[in-house]
């Protein structure tokens, strides 16, 4: 028998302050049974950081061909690829020949910084990506916060995010290994 993914609940406050965007979201996360919090916890905030109405989680580890989030324009076409950890180049060009701007989120400090000695070169070709690394502290503060109900508040500002739930809040910078030119 297969296992079911758990279902996360999120009311998320987000005032984003660099792009002038504030919204209040009730979110629903399917966590997939191999899928750790802390690497639910990042999906959560690369929505975050990319809040949208046409911002949506998809079927993620379920599905091969898809990202772990994605925008939408209104002819279906894909504007924003989200995904997470350390694909291979192969996954990377694909995202990039699809999308407009992809931006992936790797973790895993040990794996992340081998896979980057290898990767950072080719990346660079792919003009429409942007690749940020958060740190295995941040990833465990993060994971922190998870809880099957959660109540947060996300402020962004300046490469800062300042994210609260009603009894801790912690400051997250991702190092940002490579910018969109």
């Amino acid at each position: 028998m297969a296992l079911k993914a758990t279902i996360y609940k999120a009311a998320v406050n987000i005032a984003d302050m660099d792009r002038n965007f504030f919204d209040d979201a009730n979110l629903t996360i399917a966590q997939h049974p191999s899928e750790t919090e802390q690497r639910m916890m990042l999906r959560l905030l690369a929505w975050i950081c990319h809040a949208d109405e046409r911002l949506h989680f998809t079927r993620g580890l379920s599905a091969e061909g898809e990202p772990e989030l994605w925008r939408r324009n209104d002819h279906n076409g894909l504007e924003l690829w989200i995904e997470l950890g350390l694909p291979d180049e192969k996954r990377l060009k694909k995202a990039c020949n699809q999308s407009a701007d992809v931006v992936l989120y790797a973790y895993g400090e040990r794996a992340a910084g081998v896979w980057w000695s290898q990767m950072a070169e080719k990346a660079r070709a792919l003009r429409n990506l942007r690749v940020r690394f958060l740190d295995d502290a941040q990833m465990a503060q993060l994971a922190a916060l998870a809880n099957r109900n959660m109540t947060l508040q996300a402020t962004l500002q300046e490469g800062a995010i300042w994210l609260s739930d009603a009894t801790s809040s912690l400051e997250i910078h991702f190092d940002e290994w490579q910018q969109v030119e």
